[in-house]
């Protein structure tokens, strides 16, 4: 499965499973991909960049300047320059969305930086802790700002899917958190 965004490049899920893994929400937190394109991929589906212009372009934000973890139908979604036009205006939105309609994932993780925390939405606190023992985070139930038509919400919230999301440390080399994300990919 996979699509294209508005700049032409590649958006794909990969792998098979019931967890699903996304990489790359905004384009400049670039170790989602660099660790999924490093770890084995055969128990798990992967999104190993959603936001590729983003990634491409340097920016937080997809090629028509939204911010992809605001653009989710959610009941707080909030239009503007940061949630976009509509509620799940964007390619990479819908792409996301249409992934976990069609595979019903058990439990989401979605990789970010730079708070080096753990946090969830959703039924997943017990998940969100074996996660953050594994990586020596914090569990943090909220990020400590608003995320009006964040996925979490949609998903987790909304939905009642188990969501983790881990805040990798930014300031980390890729290279040394990518064993510790292995183990975190076997403990699933």
């Amino acid at each position: 499965m996979h699509c294209l965004s508005k700049n032409g490049n590649k958006i794909e899920l990969v792998g098979g499973g019931d967890v699903l893994i996304v990489g790359v929400f905004h384009g400049e937190e670039p170790q989602g991909k660099y660790l999924i394109d490093n770890c084995p991929r055969d128990k798990h589906l992967f999104i190993p960049c959603l936001n590729p212009d983003g990634l491409a372009l340097g920016r937080r934000e997809n090629a028509n300047g939204v911010d992809l973890n605001r653009n989710f139908p959610t009941a707080n979604w909030q239009g503007g320059a940061e949630g976009g036009p509509a509620p799940a205006s964007e390619i990479e939105t819908q792409f996301l969305i249409d992934v976990v309609e069609k595979h019903k994932p058990r439990l989401i993780l979605t990789l970010h930086s730079p708070f080096k925390v753990v946090n969830y939405d959703g039924p997943a606190r017990d998940a969100a802790e074996k996660i953050a023992k594994i990586l020596n985070y914090p569990v943090q139930a909220d990020i400590g700002y608003p995320t009006p038509g964040s996925f979490g919400t949609w998903a987790g919230v909304e939905r009642g899917i188990p969501v983790v999301t881990i805040e990798f440390d930014d300031k980390c080399p890729f290279h040394a958190l990518l064993q510790p994300f292995c183990e975190v990919l076997l403990s699933l």
